[in-house]
């Protein structure tokens, strides 16, 4: 129980808008969450997020202007579950985000825990993607096409051919991707997509197309750091394939993340994951949910809930797909 034995009711938490300008955003991101914005190069909408500088916080109710960090700190186990609290303590451990690609992201990598705390004293990032929207034609790189050594790396960095050694994949509506750390990667242009991730900002950039920033300079790139985090062999893994009916489906289980996808038409009942919290981000349609406590969250495309360790379970009504995730 917490310090100051406050108890935290049975409720769901919406967090206020936390929009990314970047070089390689577009404009998919308003249109997909319904809002007006005058940005056009939106690239991300980091929706449940727990990392220092870029902290959800809460849009109304009851605890409305306090950030994640602060509900973790206050409730503890009642919000993220004891046995969350016991592994991770304050720290949330998970960040999403929603992705518009109008142009193909930097080809990059993320180091594993053991390398990323050795390094820089935080965790690493292994990550998921599920695509809500892919252009005609678009496209993403994930993994190695062939095995290369380090050495090849390199000598591919040198020649400007490390496209040529990368995987490229077509995507479509509903895909699944899972990057493990030490996956080499980039999002092509015209992809909408769902990130689940570790919660780390850790990356290193190993090509940026030759792109400028905005003074006017290339940007910062990583190769040395890079050699020893990447995985230089073939992956046969990276797009996973999932029975697509109605209900709850299983879309990736790992060590860091579970990730389901649930479709909704009429209604559902959700019981809560094992002592841990639930993110719960819709991608197409309108429903609400009943946590428990006599009122009813409107839940519409576009928009994301975290559901606290204390609710028992959720009922669903309506029509809408949604992507929930957990630890």
């Amino acid at each position: 129980m917490p310090r100051d034995k406050e108890i935290l009711r049975k409720q769901l938490f919406k967090f206020s808008l936390n929009l990314k300008n970047v070089l390689w955003g577009g404009d998919k991101i308003a249109a997909f969450k319904g809002i007006d914005i005058h940005s056009h190069n939106v690239g991300e909408s980091w929706e449940i997020s727990g990392l220092k500088g870029h902290e959800s916080i809460v849009a109304s109710g009851q605890h409305a202007g306090a950030s994640l960090n602060t509900l973790i700190k206050r409730y503890r186990e009642q919000l993220v579950g004891g046995r969350v609290w016991r592994k991770h303590g304050d720290n949330f451990p998970l960040l999403v985000k929603f992705i518009d690609a109008s142009k193909d992201l930097s080809v990059q990598v993320h180091p594993d825990d053991d390398l990323a705390r050795r390094r820089h004293g935080c965790s690493g990032k292994t990550e998921m993607w599920y695509i809500i929207d892919a252009e005609p034609g678009a496209s993403l790189l994930a993994g190695m096409s062939r095995t290369i050594t380090p050495q090849e790396y390199l000598e591919h960095m040198h020649d400007g051919t490390l496209l040529d050694v990368l995987a490229r994949h077509e995507t479509h509506e509903g895909d699944i991707f899972f990057l493990p750390a030490g996956r080499i990667h980039s999002i092509g242009a015209g992809n909408l997509l769902l990130e689940v991730q570790q919660a780390s900002d850790i990356t290193y950039r190993v090509y940026d197309f030759d792109r400028i920033d905005s003074d006017g300079k290339p940007r910062q790139l990583h190769t040395d750091l890079a050699i020893d985090a990447i995985d230089y062999t073939v992956s046969r893994d990276c797009l996973r394939h999932y029975p697509n009916r109605s209900g709850n489906i299983r879309l990736i289980s790992s060590i860091f993340f579970d990730v389901d996808r649930i479709i909704v038409d009429g209604s559902y009942h959700l019981p809560m994951p094992h002592d841990a919290f639930l993110c719960m981000m819709c991608v197409e349609g309108h429903c609400t949910v009943d946590c428990g406590n006599g009122t009813l969250q409107d839940f519409k495309r576009g928009e994301s809930l975290l559901a606290p360790a204390c609710v028992h379970s959720l009922d669903f009504k309506g029509k809408a797909t949604i992507i929930t995730a957990t630890v």
